[in-house]
C-alpha cells in the first residue's frame, strides 16, 4: 500500500498526495493499493484493518535539514504504545483525524494492524506550512523521482511495476 499524505492547501505539506495522483495516473499492479490520505490518517488506519498489507509506503513532505527537494527513505520509529501510561495513551490516541503518518501509524500500532514494514518516502520541503495551493518548484521536481523510488520499493518486495510507458525513466510529469 502507497498512502500519501498532507495538506494542499499548505503548499509543499502536499507533495505526498500529489505522489499518489502521479502514481494513480499510470497503470498501477493489481497487488498494489494507492491511496490519497491527506490529512484524514484514519482512513489510513481503517484500510490496514480491512486487509492484510505486507508493505506499507507513506509519502510526505518531511523535515530533514537537507536541501529543498532531497527525496529521502526513512524507518519511522515504532513508537511502545503498551509502555504509555494509561494517560498516555489516551492523549495520544484520541485525535480521531489522526493528520500525521506518526499518529497514524501510532494507532495501527495501538490495535495491532501497523504492517511488519513501514518506510517514509519524504522529500524536503521548501515551506510546508504557509496556507497556499500548489508545490514549490524544488518539491514539484521531486515529484517523479519519489515516484520511481517507490516503484523501486515495490519491486525489491517482488511486485514488478514497471516505468511508465511512452516517457523516459524519471519523467512521470
Amino acid at each position: 500500500m502507497v498512502a500519501g499524505f498532507g495538506n494542499v492547501l499548505r503548499g509543499d505539506d502536499g507533495f505526498g498526495v500529489a505522489v499518489a495522483e502521479l502514481l494513480s495516473r499510470a497503470p498501477v499492479p493489481p497487488e498494489v493499493t494507492v491511496t490519497e490520505v491527506g490529512i484524514g490518517g484514519i482512513h489510513l488506519v481503517q484500510d490496514l484493518l480491512a486487509g492484510q498489507v505486507e508493505l506499507l509506503i507513506v509519502v510526505d513532505a518531511v523535515e530533514v535539514g537537507r536541501a529543498p527537494g532531497t527525496v529521502v527513505i526513512l524507518e519511522p520509529p515504532i513508537d511502545d504504545v503498551l509502555g504509555m501510561s494509561v494517560n498516555e495513551r489516551r492523549d495520544a490516541l484520541a485525535d480521531m483525524h489522526y493528520a500525521t503518518p506518526d499518529r497514524a501509524l501510532l494507532l495501527a500500532t495501538a490495535l495491532e494492524v501497523r504492517p511488519a514494514s513501514v518506510v517514509i518516502v519524504g522529500c524536503q520541503p521548501v515551506d510546508a506550512d504557509t496556507w497556499e495551493q500548489g508545490l514549490s518548484g524544488p518539491v514539484a521536481a521531486a515529484v517523479p523521482a519519489a515516484a520511481a523510488e517507490i516503484r523501486r520499493l515495490v519491486a525489491q518486495a517482488g511486485v514488478a511495476w514497471p516505468e511508465p510507458t511512452g516517457r523516459s525513466a524519471g519523467d512521470d510529469g
